[in-house]
């Protein structure tokens, strides 16, 4: 069984947590055996920036202390023979060069992604 998890929005659960879930679920999975792969598309596309910091997060006196590493966490999956697609148009959108991204990423457009939908047994969109 082949599973496509798409990510549409990013930071989600990360003040409570370091990990986006979906991303931390995919790691949990494939070290399970599962072929997964990722689709970042939406505001998640932001988690492939390379040079992003969150170390200054706080919310009023509340600090966190362990702050998401969203592009390291993406290279621990590449790593792992994840597949991580990112929607182009939604990094040009959002002024996201290709410089700024980390390697390994498969960068696809919008109208591309019905076609990708079709090679995966699943696609789980959260």
């Amino acid at each position: 069984m082949r599973a496509l998890n798409i990510v549409s929005t990013a930071y989600r659960a990360t003040l409570e947590e370091q990990d986006d879930t979906i991303i931390w679920l995919t790691h949990a999975m494939k070290d399970a055996g599962a072929d997964l792969s990722v689709l970042l598309r939406g505001s998640a596309v932001s988690y492939a920036v390379g040079a992003q910091d969150a170390s200054g997060l706080a919310f009023g006196a509340d600090r966190q202390t362990q702050p998401p590493q969203l592009a390291e966490d993406l290279k621990k999956l590449l790593g792992k023979g994840v597949t991580v697609y990112v929607v182009s148009d939604d990094l040009a959108a959002r002024g996201i060069s290709r410089e700024e991204i980390i390697g390994g990423l498969t960068l696809l457009s919008r109208a591309e992604v019905p076609k990708l939908f079709g090679e995966f047994d699943h696609v789980w969109a959260w």
